[in-house]
């Protein structure tokens, strides 16, 4: 087996990178503000790519669309990781029962 360098690279640069973003966010986290407009942008992050992650599965079929709006009802009573958990818990019983 032969490794071809440019994507050994590859690979190393983008686990450094990923490394760096991940140091680099407990390096700024004292700086960043207690309050005001940045803190509910940064408190409004987790929902927000959430969202972005799972609507495109929610628009793929209609099982998915039914588990995403039974996780939104959900979402308006349970905490943010009970609704990840019984949205993953939902979509696979509708898949199992109708797929």
């Amino acid at each position: 087996m032969t490794v071809d360098p440019a994507n050994f690279a590859a690979i190393l640069a983008m686990g450094a990178l990923t490394y760096m973003t991940r140091i680099l966010g407990f390096l700024i986290a004292d700086r960043l503000p207690k309050s005001g407009p940045v803190r509910v942008a940064l408190d409004a992050l987790p929902p927000a790519v959430l969202v972005a992650v799972i609507a495109p599965i929610v628009m793929s079929g209609p099982v998915e669309a039914v588990a995403g709006l039974m996780t939104l009802v959900l979402a308006l009573r349970l905490p943010l990781i009970a609704t990840v958990a019984a949205g993953v818990g939902i979509v696979a019983l509708l898949r199992l029962a109708f797929l």
